[in-house]
């Protein structure tokens, strides 16, 4: 039943991503079949086959030995703050942000990230039909944050037209930054943050490509020059700190901010209409959560959960979900981490709007007009993904 629920899920997704498009006759449906078979085998792969767990079990064992060298950093750092078996927030989870962005900032230095990027997103092209900067950016945006993947392309803001700026913005969005990949696996589930990485690229095409459709166009030069502006190693190596220095503050800010703000309102709630603001977001996210597969006594507690991510942000949402993991089922638990793993929220409008003005003023005033609808299609974006794994849990 669950399966054929999840498949309505998948049905009433692209329905509502189809009634948005701004261009119905101009949808290329043979983009989209073949990025849905994509979809499909790749979750097939990472959750059905012995090969396939294998790789997903042995990427987050490297992921968890990479980071505990970053804690050598760490507990040189604040060695002593943490009480033995204890935990704190800042040091235990976003101070691994450091680390993971330098690791990633010295990857692009070199190369090696960019090469692979490029071709993987030619590849993506070709098989699609679709633009080499969408795809290029699809794939670049599973590493990269939203500001710093759409620099990238920089280069092609200019001649891009609205459906286009459209679905690269979407795809920066829909997707997170790998440099906060360690901190996210500290909170829920491994092989969710790793499958949600992947999935949300295609997925975010998928949606975005039928939002907003764009057409065969000339052929598209990518220069990886463009991703990073780094003159040595031991300059990548302090970028990449600084950067995860101030993603980390950053972060640290918006949690005080949000979860300080968001018990007010549930308090003010509570108080006032006898009923909190999260369990309130809970009844109203609980359709989502139904069509996205979750079992019927669960879908107001993983509402609530995909309200608040919405509301604030994806950090705040897996802070109130982590302590819910072992009550739940282990469908739920793959459900909703997936969807959780996305910058798909109100502040990430004004995020990417401010990162396009900054590159091109001109083009920041189209994508201010499309924010709200931007907000809309990378969250259908990160329904599909997490309702298409669903399936496989």
């Amino acid at each position: 039943m669950s399966i054929l629920v999840g498949i309505l899920g998948i049905i009433v997704t692209i329905a509502i991503a189809f009634l948005l498009s701004n261009d119905k006759k101009g949808i290329n449906f043979k983009a989209i079949i073949v990025l849905f078979v994509l979809e499909f085998i790749v979750a097939l792969i990472m959750f059905k086959t012995t090969v396939g767990l294998k790789i997903v079990e042995a990427t987050s064992n490297g992921v968890s030995t990479v980071l505990n060298y970053g804690y050598e950093g760490v507990n040189f750092v604040t060695g002593g703050l943490v009480p033995e078996g204890g935990s704190v927030f800042f040091i235990n989870v976003l101070m691994l942000i450091i680390f993971t962005s330098t690791l990633l900032s010295l990857l692009t230095h070199i190369k090696i990230l960019p090469l692979a990027i490029k071709y993987i997103g030619g590849a993506l092209a070709k098989i699609t039909g679709l633009s080499k900067v969408v795809t290029f950016n699809s794939i670049n945006s599973i590493f990269f944050g939203q500001s710093e993947s759409l620099i990238a392309i920089k280069s092609h803001l200019e001649s891009m037209n609205a459906n286009k700026l459209f679905i690269v913005c979407t795809s920066a969005m829909a997707s997170v930054s790998a440099s906060i990949m360690g901190a996210y696996m500290e909170m829920i589930p491994a092989e969710f943050v790793l499958a949600a990485m992947i999935l949300n690229a295609l997925s975010a095409l998928i949606i975005g490509t039928l939002v907003a459709p764009i057409s065969k166009e000339e052929d598209e030069i990518i220069n990886v020059k463009d991703v990073s502006n780094t003159n040595s190693v031991f300059g990548a190596i302090s970028a990449g700190a600084l950067d995860g220095g101030r993603v980390a503050l950053i972060v640290a800010a918006m949690l005080v901010a949000y979860v300080g703000l968001l018990a007010l309102i549930d308090g003010f709630f509570s108080s006032v209409f006898g009923v909190g603001f999260t369990d309130l977001l809970g009844y109203v996210f609980a359709p989502i959560a139904w069509i996205m597969g979750i079992p019927v006594s669960e879908i107001v507690t993983a509402g609530s959960v995909m309200g608040t991510k919405l509301a604030a942000n994806e950090f705040v949402a897996m802070l109130q979900f982590q302590p819910l993991i072992g009550e739940l089922s282990a469908k739920t638990v793959g459900i909703v981490s997936t969807f959780l793993v996305s910058f798909a929220n109100f502040s990430s409008i004004g995020i990417i709007a401010g990162s396009i003005q900054a590159i091109n003023a001109k083009k920041a005033d189209i994508v201010a007009k499309f924010g709200l609808k931007m907000l809309l299609t990378a969250t259908l974006a990160s329904v599909l993904t997490a309702t298409i794994v669903g399936l496989f849990l």
